[in-house]
């Protein structure tokens, strides 16, 4: 990767295609070495969920993307979306930018969406001065889109310091709006097919990504890949069409401000009734072809990701959902991982969409009842290395600051 620019340090990286890639190192190539890793995540997001608010909590997660990646010009930058929070990858030459997205971006969050989001800047000198890596792989569903791959470690540790108070980017006091164009929600929740929703994460235990959580990992692709679909959540045709009143709403609140937030809401219900009017008539508007646009949903949609651990939200029958808690019970027994799983009837999308006249448009798929923020808190409930304060040369701990805008 000597000479890329760093902006080309993603689209650069050669592309697997069959998700089971993700267990293979080679696949994976680390992140340069003055790049810093943006994160956000909502505090007490189990809580919100449990009040109803889990269409708000993973539009605050999803936001953390939006913001970033329109600051940086909407380049091709490494990100996660974790349900109630995010990771974004960021070169050291968008630091101020990032720094001033994800400032506006949780002031944002607090007067709209009513939700608290802590964030942070985690330099990957640090990260690596513990040992640890932040390592990408590229992994493309389609030919539109890629989607990337986290392992080394490193991501966890920054989140682990995140939650701990160190690295910590403070609000915007000057409620400065962020960038949020092309945040959307529109979609009402998917109900199940095969039986249930299935959040599921499952990250090493004490002996780290070898070569049994790697067997543990292929072992769970492949319980879901005889699944119809893999077990997608999305059926092939798309998502059904209707007006998410909620959703319309939020996703005004995220691209208007004061007195246009009524125009932008009813924009919006005027743009979903006209692909509702071409889908049922089956007639395209100039380049948009609405049904050929809910198949791109659903082929574009993120359901299952690698980000230091295994993260899939998947419709499952009984008969592999039991399976499946079986092999993870024993590997857990075992000492191989530690996981977490919640169930639902439902998934609920959030997106992140240029242009609908573009195919490059992303879907972030998470349980609708709390999805990947409860199988965290089912996780967390059990033994886990306490994060402890990155350390100087000497030994001593310190708590890191940011360096100046460069």
């Amino acid at each position: 990767m000597n000479g890329l620019k760093h902006d080309a340090f993603f689209s650069a990286l050669p592309v697997f295609t069959r998700f089971e890639g993700v267990t293979s190192d080679e696949n994976y190539s680390p992140l340069p070495d003055d790049w810093y890793l943006a994160l956000a995540d909502i505090v007490s997001s189990t809580e919100a969920i449990a009040a109803g608010r889990y269409k708000a909590v993973n539009m605050a997660g999803a936001s953390v993307i939006s913001a970033i990646l329109n600051a940086l010009d909407r380049a091709d930058y490494p990100f996660v979306f974790g349900g109630d929070g995010a990771c974004v990858a960021i070169p050291a030459d968008g630091l101020a930018r990032a720094r001033q997205a994800l400032a506006s971006v949780q002031s944002w969050v607090a007067e709209d969406l009513h939700l608290s989001l802590r964030a942070a800047l985690v330099p990957l000198a640090d990260i690596r001065a513990q040992g640890l890596d932040v390592r990408v792989a590229r992994f493309s569903p389609t030919a539109s889109v890629s989607y990337a791959m986290f392992s080394g470690g490193g991501a966890s540790w920054a989140e682990a310091q995140m939650k701990a108070g160190h690295y910590g980017v403070e609000a915007d006091e000057g409620r400065q709006r962020p960038d949020l164009a092309g945040l959307s929600c529109r979609w009402n929740p998917i109900e199940a097919q095969n039986g249930e929703i299935v959040s599921v994460i499952a990250v090493p235990a004490a002996h780290g990504n070898g070569p049994e959580f790697q067997s543990l990992v292929a072992d769970i692709i492949a319980i879901a890949g005889e699944q119809s679909r893999e077990g997608h959540p999305v059926p092939f045709e798309g998502p059904n069409l209707a007006l998410a009143l909620e959703g319309v709403a939020v996703e005004a609140r995220a691209t208007a401000s004061g007195g246009r937030i009524l125009r932008r809401k009813l924009a919006i219900a005027a743009q979903i009734g006209l692909t509702l009017a071409l889908h049922k008539l089956g007639l395209p508007l100039g380049s948009f072809d609405a049904r050929r646009y809910k198949r791109q949903v659903a082929a574009n949609t993120d359901f299952r990701k690698f980000d230091d651990g295994l993260k899939m939200t998947i419709d499952l029958d009984a008969a592999r959902l039991a399976r499946l808690e079986a092999r993870l019970q024993t590997a857990e027994a075992e000492g191989v991982c530690r996981y977490g799983l919640h169930r639902q009837a439902s998934a609920l999308m959030t997106c992140f969409v240029p242009t609908p006249l573009s195919q490059d448009h992303m879907h972030f798929i998470d349980g609708a009842n709390g999805g990947y923020a409860m199988a965290a808190a089912a996780l967390s409930g059990k033994s886990r290395p306490q994060a402890e304060p990155p350390r100087k040369a000497d030994g001593t701990s310190h708590v890191a600051s940011l360096p100046a805008t460069p």
